[in-house]
């Protein structure tokens, strides 16, 4: 079983467009699939620095990788860090630069990291564990006010007050927080396909790892670090994600900054969404440096 199936794969090659002798950076490395693809593409002598704060991750991607030899450089830091990341390496520019955003397979599919619905496990949903706060924090601590903005601008949940004044009164009762289930049951009974925790289970995710402040960071990183003609590529699994790139992009074109490629999103076919269904929402956005 892979670490993560990588989605989009043929289209964000042929967006990024690697060469030759380009050097590349995979922000979101993952197990590596993106990034073992750029590589052949960019083969022989091209580069590629991968970045994750996921230590499972980097662990997968070194193994996975090690066929490319000294053409990677894997580095345990979060792609907001993008910009000083390289610098350290002495790397001022490159040719481009991909995020494959939110949660990959095996951090779904493994209880104990606790992003999983469906999958008891302790609430954690920390992307690297050197983050101070998790998930099980948020809820065992924050105000029902707190928690009712997390799930309504995270989560977009109509119910969030609702279900943040469950929480907190489960927690008056001295009723237990501390895995996935016990706060799946206080956001409802499951009535058809969409689990009724889910919206809350991304707010919670988003907030403890602030992905929506690290993707702001990312971005800007990205373009301060591509070359004259260099490509950023961003595959986004949700509203608030997707909505960030498209305004970043457009006013980065706005400012004559770079050129929107896209248009439109680019989406995983029929056949894609058939064996990886994770793909369905997947949204691929890229631009250009002017």
């Amino acid at each position: 079983m892979p670490y993560h199936v990588p989605v989009l794969l043929k289209e964000v090659i042929t967006t990024l467009q690697p060469r030759a002798g380009g050097l590349y950076v995979d922000g979101t490395l993952g197990g590596g699939g993106h990034a073992a693809e750029i590589l052949r593409a960019c083969s022989p002598d091209g580069r590629l620095v991968g970045l994750d704060w996921d230590e499972d991750a980097l662990a997968s991607a070194r193994e996975r990788l090690g066929e490319f030899g000294d053409r990677v450089q894997l580095v345990g830091k979060n792609f907001a860090e993008l910009e000083a990341v390289l610098m350290a390496l002495g790397i001022t520019t490159v040719d481009g630069v991909m995020f494959d955003l939110g949660v990959s397979s095996h951090q779904f599919d493994e209880p104990s990291r606790g992003f999983s619905v469906v999958r008891e496990g302790l609430l954690d949903m920390r992307m690297s564990r050197q983050l101070v706060t998790s998930a099980r924090d948020l809820v065992r601590t924050a105000s029902e006010s707190e928690l009712a903005d997390i799930f309504f601008h995270y989560g977009e949940e109509r119910r969030a007050r609702g279900i943040a004044r469950a929480i907190v009164r489960a927690r008056e009762r001295g009723e237990p927080l501390e895995t996935t289930g016990d706060l799946a049951r206080l956001c409802g009974p499951r009535r058809g396909k969409i689990h009724p925790a889910t919206r809350v289970f991304q707010a919670l995710r988003i907030a403890v790892n602030d992905e929506l402040g690290n993707l702001k960071r990312g971005l800007v990183a990205a373009v301060r670090v591509l070359r004259s003609g260099g490509r950023v590529a961003v595959i986004s699994f949700h509203s608030l994600e997707d909505r960030i790139v498209k305004r970043f992009f457009l006013e980065q074109q706005a400012a004559g900054v770079l050129e929107v490629v896209t248009k439109k999103p680019v989406m995983a076919s029929d056949e894609e969404v058939a064996a990886n269904p994770r793909s369905r929402s997947a949204k691929l956005r890229v631009a250009q440096k002017v």
